[in-house]
């Protein structure tokens, strides 16, 4: 098919914008850390807690500008299930595998430090945070083959689809049936548009704003609306032609989006919930068992599920490890899945909404797993790689 000629260049771009994106949110959470341990810190957290209209600063950036960060998520999805990296089964066997076992790992190692309400945290270490991660791959230039990289953006694509479905099944709070009622009327609207052929933008963003209102009222929380909205944009798949990406309403979005959300969005909300008072913690939240639970999920846990599940699949025939590709550098890009940031600290919040000490200790786990995860991950295929590049042989 001759569109195939086309999606090498989207994912260039993709896996660029992701790897710059990720740089800058390494230092907007290393500012907001600092920030948080001096002395302007609780005037720093004053100002987010500040309201704005019906909602705190720190909810307009959580559950407002992440509604763009989940429209993006959910726009990359559509792609690259429709006409991307994930448009065959062959191409979905590994990652999904692998997002499988990274997913379902790292919430086993957290319920065993975790019973009682602060089980509810399970789902905190089962999420990959792709900018970080393909981040640290764009400091290692050369050493890490391509087809990895896609690979981890598959994956880390499928793991962003898991924590959607994680939140939109588990972490909802009481229902306001009238609200849900009329969010499922817009996203009938939507349905509609794109059945009807409208290929504007503008009304699928007007009906998507109201939709997001509606989910804010009903419980269900608000960002999925964004996903919802993702998966009625249009995009062309016709059969025997390139994509038009200048035509496409999706690849029209996704291009607009893609900036903002990795250089303002997503470092915006790092600054406003990466600023944890470590200093003034009590000494036992370092190791308590949520912060224990999430650092070991992110570092043991995702490196196991990830690891071991891929080399499952490979030894029994189920998928094909990646091109180039040698058995140390996929532990490496194992350890690179133990960096979860955005949507790790994103449902912390949703589930520890009424304590800050336990949303404290989530974060430190999350931080402390994903720094170690982060320099395990580089160091491995910073040094290991050059004397590695042969195949992964099935058994």
């Amino acid at each position: 098919m001759s569109h195939a000629h086309s999606r090498p260049g989207t994912m260039r771009r993709f896996l660029h914008a992701q790897s710059s994106a990720g740089l800058v949110l390494m230092a907007a959470a290393a500012v907001a850390l600092g920030i948080a341990n001096s002395p302007i810190g609780p005037g720093y957290a004053a100002m987010l807690h500040t309201y704005f209209g019906p909602l705190s600063l720190e909810h307009w950036i959580n559950d407002g500008l992440m509604a763009l960060f989940f429209l993006l998520v959910g726009l990359e999805i559509k792609r690259e299930v429709l006409d991307g990296q994930l448009s065959t089964w062959p191409r979905r066997i590994l990652p999904g595998i692998a997002a499988t076992g990274g997913m379902i790992v790292p919430a086993l190692i957290y319920l065993a430090f975790n019973r009682g309400p602060t089980a509810a945290g399970w789902a905190i270490p089962a999420a990959t945070d792709i900018a970080f991660a393909l981040g640290v791959i764009a400091l290692l230039g050369n050493r890490v083959p391509a087809s990895l990289r896609i690979f981890l953006a598959a994956l880390a694509i499928i793991d962003d689809l898991g924590a959607v479905v994680i939140i939109a099944l588990f972490y909802t709070a009481g229902l306001s049936l009238p609200d849900l009622a009329g969010a499922g009327g817009a996203l009938a609207v939507l349905i509609c548009l794109n059945r009807f052929g409208v290929r504007r933008l503008s009304p699928y963003m007007l009906v998507g704003l109201v939709l997001w209102a509606l989910m804010l009222r009903s419980g269900i929380h608000a960002t999925l609306a964004g996903v919802m909205l993702a998966f009625t944009i249009p995009i062309d798949r016709t059969p025997g032609r390139a994509d038009d990406e200048n035509t496409s309403p999706l690849h029209t979005l996704e291009h607009r989006l893609h900036l903002p959300v990795a250089f303002l969005v997503v470092p915006i909300f790092g600054l406003a919930n990466a600023a944890v008072p470590v200093l003034g913690l009590p000494p036992g939240a370092l190791v308590a068992p949520v912060t224990l639970g999430v650092a070991a999920g992110l570092l043991i846990g995702k490196i196991a599920g990830v690891f071991g599940f891929t080399t499952l699949a490979v030894r029994m025939g189920l998928a094909d490890m990646p091109a180039y590709a040698g058995r140390l550098q996929m532990f490496g890009v194992a350890c690179l899945c133990g960096i979860g940031f955005t949507m790790s600290i994103f449902i912390t919040l949703l589930a520890f909404p009424n304590s800050a000490l336990l949303q404290a200790e989530a974060k430190i786990g999350v931080l402390a797993g994903s720094l170690v995860a982060g320099l395990l991950g580089y160091t491995i295929l910073r040094w290991g790689s050059r004397d590695d590049r042969g195949p992964m042989i099935r058994s």
